[in-house]
């Protein structure tokens, strides 16, 4: 690859995400001691690196970094609005048994439903995801998250009518012992009982947090007990924690543009080493043992993937419908139409599916959620920060 001799006051690592079939490239810029600046494009899959070389100006060179970071930045609202409209698609069917959706499937957005709500509601796993997204906009603060989630109970912010619903039994009660003065990291539940998936569903952005610091190394106790606060602020048992931290670990690699099943692989792979050296989880990761094989667990057929609000479930679920898919709206429809916890199955699918496939990928049915624009103003609210982070 090009040496580097004089590197540009603006360094972009950052993915155009330009697909070529499946595989995902890289540009960067860089300008050697020619003054002749380089376009690099490498392909992450075979490492190969091309050198295309352009004589455009610093500035211009400048500019260019910026594009490729305000591309990477798109994959906020790809992921954020992939959430939302699974959620959306699963919430008129919640609860409703994998047998029942057999004989009716979802193809489509529906209304009424389960909690009688108009077309293109979404529910608690989008209020709560963007409640953590609107707090890190001003940097980590337990209390502020736990302050917005508040807000979200009792005054029905953060939500497309107005009202918060379907609400977790776990989550409920952290937030009780909230508002009673129990400090936010000690509020949520350690109990067997409380490892249902409420702070899976709201965890994704968490990894656009420390994506611009850490890349896809997130493996780390520095970066994983960020995860771990986060999640513990309503579910602190350790199989919920693991959860999200596998669950972070596959996204950042998302971000940073690997392929699907690569993604899935290192980042379940990587979590289980990390987890395993672990005395407090070691035993825990022994429930997730069926994700240690990818192309075994892939290979599972669709009456042993179970999808019950258990996070143990949820993730799986989620990652099955990933892996046995090739578009979004193949991934949430199959999410939905397992039935049971189908509103947070579809939503957890969705948020990785929508940072993979992109945005526009699935803007027709982002048109048809309530408070489209709401969402997007908070997605764009964190892109604003999120590049300067990346470009930095």
């Amino acid at each position: 690859m090009f040496e580097v001799v004089e590197p540009l006051s603006v360094q972009c690592i950052a993915d155009n995400w330009m697909h070529t079939g499946r595989i995902r490239f890289a540009y960067t810029f860089e300008r050697g001691a020619d003054n002749m600046t380089r376009k690099i494009l490498w392909d992450k899959h075979t490492d190969n690196s091309t050198d295309k070389s352009i004589d455009i100006s610093q500035k211009e060179n400048k500019d260019n970094c910026r594009s490729s970071c305000k591309l990477q930045e798109s994959c906020v609202s790809s992921g954020i609005m992939g959430l939302a409209v699974g959620d959306a698609m699963g919430v008129p069917v919640e609860f409703v048994s994998r047998e029942d959706l057999d004989r009716n499937p979802v193809i489509d957005f529906r209304e009424h439903g389960t909690f009688d709500q108009p077309f293109g509601t979404w529910s608690d796993d989008t209020s709560l995801t963007l409640c953590l997204l609107d707090s890190l906009c001003n940097g980590l603060d337990y209390c502020d998250i736990m302050d917005k989630f508040q807000k979200w109970g009792d005054r029905g912010e953060y939500t497309p009518h107005g009202n918060a619903f379907d609400m977790g039994r776990t989550t409920v009660n952290s937030l009780y012992k909230y508002k009673l003065g129990v400090a936010p990291l000690l509020c949520g539940g350690d109990q067997e009982s409380d490892n249902g998936n409420g702070s899976l569903m709201r965890i994704l952005p968490a990894a656009f947090y420390l994506y611009p610091k850490f890349g896809a190394d997130v493996m780390s106790d520095e970066t994983m007990e960020t995860v771990h606060k986060i999640s513990g602020l309503t579910h602190r048992h350790p199989r919920s924690l693991i959860a999200c931290g596998i669950y972070i670990s596959v996204a950042v690699r998302l971000i940073a543009g690997e392929n699907l099943k690569d993604s899935i692989r290192f980042g379940v792979g990587t979590a289980f080493d990390y987890y395993s050296r672990k005395p407090k989880m070691s035993k825990e990761i022994g429930y997730y043992d069926r994700m240690k094989n990818i192309d075994k667990f892939t290979a599972l057929p669709r009456k042993n993937i179970r999808s019950s609000g258990y996070v143990v479930d949820t993730i799986e679920a989620a990652l099955w419908c990933l892996l046995t898919t090739s578009s979004y709206s193949d991934c949430i429809l199959k999410a939905v139409n397992l039935g049971e916890d189908t509103d947070s199955t579809a939503a957890v699918a969705g948020g990785l599916a929508g940072i993979f496939y992109g945005y526009p990928s699935f803007a027709e049915m982002g048109n048809k959620l309530v408070g489209r624009d709401y969402i997007l103003s908070l997605c764009r609210k964190f892109e604003h920060i999120w590049v300067d982070l990346i470009g930095s």
